[in-house]
């Protein structure tokens, strides 16, 4: 484990110089770990809407590990992105890391700690494997309209960060937004620094999501920019300050690292070690604190000019996507008569909006979200009290994403459940059994080989086994093509709990 770096000392007077150093590379950072409660239905807990194709066929996560290409900001691009995540989210953001063609080192979080320990454990990881680089720091759930005008912010901060500096971007406020922190700009830097466009301020404070007044206020004096999350600087530059400003997220970091351990895709944080981390975020363990001690560097804010989203409610969705001529948005079987300005989305069964004015409409297999666009902040109430009571809504889809494919609970009854699996080509299933429940497989499509007991046999399609409850068993597919069955379950117990796992690829327990 390389030893925590010590950040080059601040420049206070804002030097436009670039560094005669070696060029340091621009790492992406991407962090994946949010929960986006605000998007439910599509959005939920055990897939948040970073995995989520909200605006295209990419996820929100996919089109963040490229929103980098091609950048020239006098600095080498990292062939490799640093990507921070959960362990419940593991298998399905390592899936959808290798379906966008990008090399990663996935760190996953043991549990959650807020951005800063993120931030820092990424860093970390950058100066173990490259002594010192330069970090994008990109949550994986906003969304960017305007490549080349984000690539021209992100020139810009990579040369303020260069100098030792922390970076972040700013939008300049279209309205007053309640659902946005704010950063209070100080005087503007002059330099060749500055690209065209982009010339940076002095970072003076951040401040607090404001109610609707104090909103206008801060608009109205143009001295408020929004925080849009994203932060440039040095690795050695951000674990300077953290350790300046927070020692015991950067010691409980540093140890967390330490003891960590590669397994498959995966790098595994030391658990106790990092539950002992402090939660916090980048903006209040360190740029809040910059305002008032620069002693160990300075905060600098860009204007970013680039159709940037947070992607934070229904309401921002439905203003980022094309609009017809009476401002709808409709996405899957979705049907307008006599409708303005409401935004429809559809999984599956047509939506039909006649005369309706500023509502959101979102249908999936197990729920349906109507409001009022005014509203739509408060979706997160509904899936406070879907937990509240237990609804199965809150964490899951029907259709449930696991590291070998999917499966689909079709319907349930009362000592009964039917369910739809696929199993992606050459992947299987854990060895298992279970306690309370029978179940039959019908193979529909692909070739299956079935585990039961001491026997080892090959199902077709259009053929069947049944699986006593209490036997040994296992699921696998040898083809090159997905296997998709039909699962009844019988008994008086049909849970996901109800698994007992003596052998599983993929290291569950």
């Amino acid at each position: 484990m390389t030893a925590p770096v010590t950040a080059p000392a601040a420049d206070t007077r804002f030097s436009t110089v670039t560094s005669q150093n070696v060029k340091l590379k621009v790492h992406p950072v991407i962090l994946a770990g949010g929960s986006g409660t605000r998007l439910w239905p599509m959005s939920r807990e055990q897939y948040p809407k970073q995995l989520i194709g909200l605006l295209g066929d990419d996820s929100l996560l996919q089109s963040t590990t490229r929103r980098l290409d091609g950048l020239e900001a006098g600095h080498p691009l990292a062939d490799q992105l640093v990507v921070v995540s959960n362990e419940e989210h593991r298998f399905t953001t390592a899936e959808q890391l290798r379906t966008s063609g990008k090399t990663s080192r996935l760190i996953l979080e043991p549990v959650g700690r807020d951005t800063a320990p993120a931030l820092t454990v990424a860093a970390l990881s950058i100066v173990a494997e490259d002594s010192d680089g330069i970090m994008v720091v990109m949550p994986a759930d906003h969304a960017v309209t305007d490549i080349a005008g984000f690539h021209a912010a992100v020139a810009a901060g990579v040369q303020h960060a260069s100098n030792g500096h922390v970076a972040t971007m700013g939008i300049v406020p279209t309205h007053a937004e309640t659902g946005y922190g704010y950063i209070r700009i100080g005087e503007a830097l002059t330099g060749p620094v500055n690209a065209p466009g982009v010339a940076a301020h002095r970072l003076d404070r951040f401040v607090e999501k404001p109610h609707l007044e104090l909103a206008q206020r801060y608009v109205a004096s143009n001295e408020y920019w929004w925080n849009s999350g994203i932060f440039i600087m040095r690795a050695s530059t951000w674990l300077a300050a953290i350790a300046h400003f927070q020692p015991a997220i950067h010691d409980s970091c540093v140890a967390a690292y330490a003891g960590g351990k590669t397994d498959g895709d995966f790098f595994r944080l030391q658990r106790d070690a990092f539950v002992a981390s402090p939660s916090n975020s980048i903006d209040y363990a360190v740029m809040e604190q910059l305002g008032n001690d620069q002693s160990v560097c300075t905060g600098v804010v860009v204007p970013l000019q680039a159709g940037w989203s947070d992607v934070g409610s229904w309401d921002a969705i439905w203003q980022i996507l094309p609009k017809d001529e009476a401002d709808n948005v409709g996405r899957g079987r979705v049907m307008f008569e006599g409708a303005e300005s409401t935004f429809a989305h559809s999984e599956g069964r047509l939506i039909a909006c006649v005369g309706t004015h500023n509502l959101v409409v979102v249908e999936t297999a197990d729920a349906i979200l109507v409001a009022d666009k005014a509203s739509v902040q408060d979706v997160k109430k509904i899936v406070g009290r879907i937990r509240s009571e237990a609804g199965p809504e809150a964490a899951n889809h029907r259709k449930v994403h696991r590291p070998w494919g999917h499966y689909d609970s079709v319907d349930t009854g009362e000592r009964f459940q039917v369910k739809r699996i696929v199993v992606k080509p050459g992947a299987r299933l854990s060895l298992q059994m279970h306690h309370h429940r029978a179940e039959h497989w019908i193979v529909v499509r692909g070739t299956a080989l079935v585990t039961r007991g001491e026997e080892r046999f090959i199902v077709s399609e259009n053929e069947s086994a049944y699986i006593p409850l209490g036997v040994t068993h296992r699921l696998e597919n040898p083809g090159k093509m997905p296997l998709e069955i039909i699962e009844v379950q019988s008994g008086s117990y049909l849970g996901e709990d109800d698994i007992v796992r003596f052998d599983d690829t993929y290291g569950r327990q």
